[in-house]
Formats: C-alpha cells, sequence, structure tokens
C-alpha cells in the first residue's frame, strides 16, 4: 500500500507540440558545480495499526493485535550539474538513515525498521549510494542506485526511507511534450534493508512513452519484463475539461495487464485491472468518483521485485489497493483547500471505497470496505517554511482472507532543507 502516488502527468512535460526544442539542457549547461544541488530531507513517522476482533500480530514476537513505533528519517541528497561540452558528465549521491525513536518487541512491523534476532526493531541504520549520469542535448543515461518512478517499476516511499534500486535508466525529453524512458535493473532494496537486493532480483527490464498531446489530454504506455517471472503492460489517458475560472473536470484513466513468463518463479501471474477516475472541482472543492475492477485467474501482485510503488491505481489508498482476483470496487472522495478561506497550506480529505466479488476459493465471495480520513498543513513562511504537518486514518474492514480487520493511524512530520 503505498503513500505516494505519482502522476502520469508528471511524466510528460506540458507542451504539446512535436517540434524540436531551440535550446537543449545540455547546451545550457552551467558546470559540474555551478549546477549542483544539495538538500536535506527529514521525515518523522508515527505510526499504530489495531488489528480487531482478536487479531495477532504477526510481524512481531508477541501475540498483541496492535503495532505502534516512531521512526526518523534523514536523506541526504546531492546531485551534481553537468560538465559543458557536447557530452556532459555528472554524478548523484545520496545517504539515507532511520532512527528507531519508538519501538517494542511486541509493537514492531509498521514497515520502518529492520528487525533483530531478538524481534525488535534496529535502533539506526544508513546505507549509501550514488549514480554517474551521462547527458547529450535533452537525454540523460544513468546509472547506479536510484529512486525511480515508473508505473511499471516504482520504488515506494510510504514509510520513513524510500526503497532504492540499482541499474540504468535513460531518459529522452527531445520532443516537446513527449518523454521517452529505457531502463534495465538488476536490484531493489526494501525500505527497511541496507542490503543493496532485498528481494534477488534478477533482472528487470523498462520501456515507456508519455505524451501530452494538448495542455489538457496526455496518455502514456509502459512495459517491463522480469525474467522467468513476468510481463506487464500500463497504459494512461488523462483529460482535463476546463469548464469556467474555478471550475474543471478531469478524467484519469489507468490500466495494467499481467502475465507470467517462463520459470514464474514468484507463482502464477494472469491479472488485468483498470481503474476510471472522474473529478469535479469548484474553487476550493474537489468531487472524486472512481471505479476499478480486476479481472483473471489471479489478482494484481506488484512490490516483490518491481518496487512496491508500481500500482497506479485510483482504488489504491492507504490500507487496501483493492486488486484481489476478480475484485470490483468503487470509490467517492471529497478534498478541501483552505487558502480559498484564508488558510494557506491547510487541507482536508475525505474517502470511503467499497470492493466485492473478490474469488476467495471455495465457491464463496468476499467484501471490503475503507475510510480514510487526512488532514495537512505546510508552513507558507519563516524560518521553518515548507515544514508539513500530516494526519492520515483508516478503518478498514472485510470478511475475506485478504487479512484482519484494522484501524491505521499515521502522523508525518516532513521538513526539506535547501542548503544548495
Amino acid at each position: 500500500m503505498q503513500v505516494m502516488k505519482w502522476s502520469v502527468i508528471a511524466l510528460a512535460v506540458a507542451a504539446g507540440s512535436t517540434q524540436m526544442a531551440f535550446a537543449s539542457s545540455q547546451s545550457e549547461s552551467k558546470g559540474f558545480l555551478e549546477d549542483s544541488t544539495f538538500n536535506i530531507f527529514n521525515r518523522i513517522l508515527y505510526q499504530n495499526r489495531d488489528f480487531r476482533n482478536g487479531a495477532a500480530n504477526t510481524a512481531g514476537t508477541g501475540d498483541k493485535g496492535y503495532r505502534e513505533e516512531t521512526g526518523l528519517g534523514i536523506r541526504l541528497l546531492g546531485e551534481s550539474g553537468f560538465t559543458q561540452g557536447t557530452v556532459g558528465v555528472g554524478f548523484d549521491a545520496h545517504s539515507l538513515s532511520s532512527i528507531k525513536l519508538d519501538s517494542g518487541r511486541g509493537r514492531f512491523g509498521t514497515g520502518q525498521f529492520d528487525q533483530t534476532d531478538s524481534g525488535r526493531g534496529d535502533d539506526t541504520q544508513t546505507e549509501v549510494g550514488g549514480a554517474i549520469k551521462f547527458r547529450i542535448s535533452d537525454t540523460v543515461l544513468k546509472y547506479g542506485n536510484q529512486m525511480t518512478g515508473s508505473p511499471v517499476f516504482s520504488t515506494d516511499d510510504s514509510r520513513i526511507l524510500p526503497e532504492v534500486a540499482t541499474g540504468t535508466l535513460l531518459t529522452s525529453n527531445e520532443i516537446e511534450g513527449l518523454e521517452l524512458t529505457a531502463g534495465r535493473f538488476t536490484a531493489i532494496s526494501s525500505q527497511t534493508s541496507t542490503d543493496r537486493d532485498t528481494f534477488g532480483l534478477d533482472e528487470i527490464n523498462i520501456v515507456g512513452a508519455s505524451y501530452s498531446f494538448t495542455d489538457n489530454f496526455s496518455g502514456a504506455l509502459h512495459y517491463s519484463d522480469a525474467d522467468d517471472n513476468f510481463t506487464k503492460t500500463y497504459a494512461n489517458l488523462n483529460l482535463n475539461l476546463p469548464l469556467a475560472d474555478d471550475q474543471a473536470l478531469n478524467f484519469d484513466l489507468n490500466g495494467y495487464r499481467t502475465r507470467g513468463q517462463g520459470k514464474e518463479l514468484l507463482g502464477e501471474m494472469d491479472n488485468n485491472i483498470w481503474s476510471l477516475a472522474a473529478a469535479y472541482s469548484l474553487g476550493a472543492h474537489t468531487f472524486t468518483v472512481a471505479h476499478q475492477r480486476s479481472s483473471g485467474d489471479t489478482g494484481y501482485r506488484y512490490g516483490d521485485i518491481d518496487g512496491g510503488g508500481t500500482i497506479w491505481l485510483s482504488n489504491s489508498v492507504q490500507y487496501s489497493d483493492f486488486n484481489a482476483k476478480d475484485e470490483t470496487s468503487w470509490q467517492a472522495r471529497y478534498d478541501i483547500n483552505m487558502a480559498t478561506y484564508g488558510i494557506p497550506g491547510l487541507s482536508f480529505m475525505t474517502r470511503y471505497i467499497t470492493g466485492d466479488n473478490i474469488d476467495v476459493g471455495a465457491g464463496s465471495d468476499a467484501k471490503e470496505h475503507e475510510l480514510d480520513m487526512e488532514a495537512k498543513y505546510v508552513l507558507q513562511e519563516g524560518a521553518a517554511k515548507d515544514l508539513s504537518f500530516r494526519v492520515r486514518n483508516a478503518i478498514y474492514r472485510t470478511n475475506s482472507s485478504n487479512g484482519p480487520d484494522v484501524n491505521d493511524f499515521r502522523l508525518i512530520v516532513e521538513y526539506p532543507l535547501s542548503v544548495l
């Protein structure tokens, strides 16, 4: 389950023209040091999960149905510029550190820390990594350790530290409105482990294209091939219809087709899943309805080797992803931005998702539903500008074998610092 949802719009540049750009990014390079940046990103996460109806905390060593932990994640992110000339060369580096602020053997298991032999969370962990990069015109080749945001290979960032992938990624923006990507990755670490390859990834190859047909209409098509495991195809269409100065309609269609291949080392995979969301914005208010449908011999599967963020679907929410075998789900959502009412930086969201027709075998179907509520405030000025506070609460109930009923609460404090 993922906190940060990636938007396909962010993958495509805003302009819809197919003409070549007059000036390339490389021709405007100021130099390796001159274009360098150094940022520190801090995140504190308090999370508890209260399992209902006598369910046990199977992640910990106790039998209490409760998990509660607090952690601090510190990210040092340095990105150089590119050397000048036809071929620019640069280097990116990161250090990711986690500090356990509160946990316990009976309360372990929120996904923030690695587990010690005694069943407790690690007090501190640190991993470092880097990647070399080359740029010609508006095309960048990057090799090494990196965070990725492809719909078919996306590193998860839903706890205090992100997953990190190791491999090669080529990104080209030579034609305005069109972004082409291709990559090969051979390792991915979890959010709790300093191992370079937590999941035993052998090889996954990805290709993709995102295109802005107009300022208000974009599309994307991406494909991955994980040798001896599966192939996965993703498609997206996003349409925005301005109605007035403060009104608009948005339609977002997402879909995956996953098929097992080779030895199917992760097990059988045969799934089609799609979602369609329609959002109406009126000033400070946004009203959204979404429908999602899964079909095939299995449910939609992700995260083992292609990243825990690889589920770009409307009904992938705080706790559940509503992606079980044959599941059909609906969502109703409401957002409000309080800047319109004189409180910039404050926003609220609530949504309700219900899913049914889940195939759990034995000729029976199951249901699940989730109610989410969220509030966020971002400081707009002063010494602590951009410091944010976010409260998220999910109430999840099911009669299926997907898992027990649970209440999931999170308090997230984030503070980005730009040093260079």
